[in-house]
């Protein structure tokens, strides 16, 4: 009986691990997506949500008409420069998953729009969840492919920060986690 404890307990410590390692997509604009006027600014956004390691954020534009430029830091950022970024994201649904903590800074691509305020500055929390200064230097951040599909989902209508079906994970595994507690323990 011993044995079929010890199975049950790294059952749920396995489950728990793998549920709790998933990140949270972020859609920059919710329903409007990536424009130039949204109806909430990405300032108020950015500062409203949390964003962590791990975690993705969405760009939603219509290809080939704007794109998102990742940038080197706050001084490409304030002057709009566009001349050397370091990932330049333009196919309608681009995604940038978060792999360390720090400031990131996303600037439109199209024409004078960042000048007129399509950008969005993202802090990204270190692990243990507080504020940390982050160099100067250019960010890390792995873009992440597009989907397969032809046309992508459209984000949820229910905020502007959609938390993507991988928080259902969690929720999911911490429910398998209860089951298996009581069936193995």
């Amino acid at each position: 009986m011993d044995s079929l404890s010890f199975v049950g307990f790294f059952f749920v410590f396995f489950l728990s691990f793998i549920c709790s390692s998933q990140g949270y997509k972020f859609y920059v604009g919710g329903k409007e997506g990536w424009v130039l006027k949204p109806s909430e600014s990405y300032d108020h956004w950015a500062k409203r949500n949390r964003f962590q390691v791990n975690d993705t954020i969405v760009f939603k534009y219509k290809k080939g008409s704007d794109s998102v430029l990742v940038v080197h830091d706050n001084d490409d950022y304030l002057k709009c420069n566009k001349t050397s970024p370091i990932h330049h994201l333009k196919d309608g649904h681009s995604r940038l998953k978060f792999t360390r903590n720090g400031r990131f800074y996303f600037i439109s691509g199209k024409d004078d729009n960042c000048e007129k305020g399509q950008k969005v500055l993202v802090v990204v929390m270190s692990p243990n969840h507080q504020k940390s200064p982050s160099p100067a230097s250019s960010p890390v951040a792995t873009p992440t492919p597009p989907p397969e599909s032809a046309s992508p989902a459209p984000a949820p209508a229910a905020s502007a920060a959609a938390v993507d079906v991988s928080s259902s994970n969690v929720l999911f595994g911490g429910f398998i986690s209860l089951i298996a507690a009581a069936v193995f323990l």
